[in-house]
């Protein structure tokens, strides 16, 4: 994905740092806290591990919605989560993720986007630099708000160890 100045923008996370980074070209734009799995990395179906990887944002959900807005099945459910709250819900914005690399991360059982595997807002940010997922990488609220702002459908997603 390129910027109106022609420039280049991809999100890098990285799990052993407990951080997603915005980059444009070679210069860091922002760093957020994330969480990665609480199961580690991996690609499985149904091993609620975060895949590593090479992927893009397949698809931006939650125009509009408030921060700590409550997401069930990909739709805004009308409830706003009370901080912090204990729990694996999806809040805010999210960037599902597609894997882009065949029987790695795309595909098969290994799929990332059939995984369902989001960058989202939680109400657990009191956990955010700490691994506490089910497989999705998640940010503070404000910090996925903004990050969905900055980032456009296809923006490649690296997920490094």
């Amino acid at each position: 994905m390129k910027d109106p100045a022609g420039k280049k923008l991809f999100i890098l996370v990285i799990i052993s740092e407990q951080k997603l980074y915005l980059i444009e070209g070679n210069k860091i734009l922002k760093s957020y806290p994330i969480s990665s799995s609480r199961f580690g990395t991996g690609f499985t179906k149904d091993s609620f591990k975060t895949p590593l990887g090479i992927h893009r944002v397949y698809k931006k959900i939650g125009y509009g919605v408030p921060l700590g807005g409550v997401f069930v099945g990909r739709e805004f459910t009308g409830e706003i989560a009370v901080f912090p709250a204990e729990g694996d819900l999806i809040t805010t914005r999210i960037l599902w993720l597609e894997g882009l690399e065949e029987g790695k991360n795309r595909g098969g059982e290994v799929d990332t986007k059939e995984r369902f595997i989001y960058i989202h807002g939680t109400p657990e940010e009191h956990l955010l630099g700490t691994p506490a997922s089910k497989g999705c990488i998640r940010m503070g609220n404000r910090d996925i708000a903004e990050l969905f702002d900055l980032v456009e459908e296809e923006t490649p997603v690296l997920i490094f160890p």
